[in-house]
C-alpha cells in the first residue's frame, strides 16, 4: 500500500493555484491512501480565546466545500478531519472519504487550552471511542493530535488490531516532542504511525511546525517532510504490523 502524508499550508483554500499545485503533486505520488493534516482548509478558530458562532459556521462550511475538493483528488482513500457542529459548540470529526463516500471515524476527545490552542473553547466531543475501522484495505485507528500524546490510546488501538495509526496535527513550532510521540506511538502498537501537519505562519503571528512523519511498527523511522519536499510518499505492508504484535514489548500483557 502506497501513502502520502503532506504539510498543509495555514489557511489553505480548497481552491486556487496553491491548491492546484498540491492536487498535481498528489497526483503524481499516486497514493492508494492520503492522510491530510487535521482540519485542513482555512483560518485556525482555536487562536481564539472566545467561540464565534459565526467563524464556526463558516469553517463548517468551507470544510464541506472541502470535502468535494478532496473526493476530485480521486485518490482511493483519504483520511482527514473538519469541524461539524455539535450543539453549542463543535465537534472535530475524523472521517474516511472512501471512492467519495463519507465515513466518520472518531471524534477528538483530548483538548488543549493556552495560547494559540484554545480548543476546549471552540470544541467538544459528541463521539466517545476510540474505534479501529477498515480504510483502503488496512486496519486504521485515528489519534488527533494532542491524542498522540496517550500512548496508552495507541497501545489499545494495536490490541484492537489496527495496523496503522494516522494522526492529523495542526500543532506548534516545537517539532521534537511530536516526533518522539509519534515513535513511541509505533513502538507501544505496533502499528504503522503516519502523521501529516499544518505547517507556516498565519497574519497574526502563530507559526504552525510542519514535518509530516511516518514511522514503522516498533518505532523505527520512515519517512518526513522536508523543507523541499512537503507531500511525502512511501510503501507500507499491514503484514509487518501484524507481525510486530507478536514482539517486544507489544506482546506484554497488562
Amino acid at each position: 500500500m502506497r501513502i502520502c502524508m503532506m504539510e498543509g499550508p495555514a489557511g489553505l483554500m480548497p481552491e486556487g493555484a496553491n491548491w492546484e499545485g498540491i492536487a498535481d503533486r498528489i497526483h503524481e505520488l499516486a497514493p492508494d491512501l492520503l492522510v491530510t493534516n487535521e482540519m485542513p482548509f482555512g483560518p485556525w478558530l482555536a487562536a481564539s480565546p472566545t467561540y464565534d458562532a459565526a467563524l464556526a459556521a463558516d469553517s463548517v462550511r468551507l470544510h464541506e466545500t472541502g470535502l468535494a475538493a478532496l473526493a476530485a483528488l480521486n485518490v482511493p482513500a483519504i483520511v482527514s478531519s473538519r469541524p461539524v457542529f455539535a450543539g453549542e459548540r463543535l465537534a472535530n470529526e475524523a472521517f474516511a472519504l472512501q471512492d467519495g463516500r463519507y465515513a466518520a471515524l472518531h471524534h477528538k476527545q483530548y483538548f488543549p487550552q493556552e495560547p494559540g490552542f484554545f480548543e476546549a473553547t471552540w470544541f467538544h466531543s459528541a463521539r466517545n471511542g476510540f474505534e479501529v475501522a477498515d480504510v483502503g484495505g488496512i486496519r486504521v485507528g485515528v489519534l488527533l493530535c494532542t491524542e498522540l500524546m496517550f500512548n496508552e490510546r495507541a497501545r489499545r488501538y494495536g490490541r484492537g488490531g489496527a495496523e496503522l495509526i494516522v494522526v492529523p496535527r495542526a500543532s506548534g513550532a516545537s517539532r521534537g516532542r511530536w516526533l518522539t510521540a509519534g515513535a513511541m506511538a509505533a513502538l507501544v502498537s505496533g502499528c504503522y504511525v503516519v502523521s501529516s501537519n499544518r505547517a507556516g505562519r498565519t497574519p497574526e503571528g502563530q507559526v504552525f511546525g510542519g514535518v509530516a512523519f511516518a514511522f514503522e511498527p516498533g518505532g523505527e523511522p520512515l519517512a518526513q517532510s522536508t523543507d523541499t519536499e512537503s507531500i511525502v510518499a512511501f510503501d507500507v505492508d499491514p503484514a509487518r504490523s501484524r507481525a510486530q504484535r507478536a514482539l517486544y514489548p507489544c506482546y506484554v500483557k497488562e
